[in-house]
């Protein structure tokens, strides 16, 4: 009775199985193969963006882009804009200072991408990273 101290986690045991069921029914390969033409379509879209820097660019990347924009304020202020727009990103050093030491970056923003985001998503994020372009620099 040392180590039982409470109730076991049932319902995130019931979550993870849920989880679980619903994306075997969707096929690990077709979220794989869809999250793989999503990334591909990132990255000529961001491509197109001149003035955007992305971090990492290892040829069997996931979905997942950290970036700044050249010439404009702290990458905060970019995911504050973003998101009153509607744009969900992550901003800061992501648990990785040594890198953004590496790199010569404070900090920089985080677009995620996943099987449930959808071609327009990126289309949103690329027009809403040319109004804070614009409107920062």
């Amino acid at each position: 009775h040392l180590f039982e101290a409470g109730t076991p986690g049932i319902v995130q045991q019931i979550g993870l199985g849920a989880a679980l069921e619903y994306i075997m029914s969707i096929g690990v390969d077709n979220i794989l193969d869809y999250e793989k033409a999503l990334s591909n379509y990132a990255i000529k879209s961001f491509e197109k963006l001149s003035w955007l820097e992305i971090q990492g660019k290892t040829k069997e990347k996931s979905a997942i882009f950290s970036f700044t924009i050249n010439g404009t304020g702290h990458p905060h202020d970019v995911s504050t804009i973003l998101d009153k727009k509607g744009i969900a990103v992550r901003a800061g050093q992501h648990c990785a200072g040594p890198l953004m030491e590496r790199l010569g970056i404070h900090s920089s923003c985080r677009a995620s991408f996943a099987f449930y985001n959808t071609y327009s998503e990126v289309d949103a994020l690329i027009e809403g990273l040319d109004f804070v372009h614009d409107l920062l620099t």
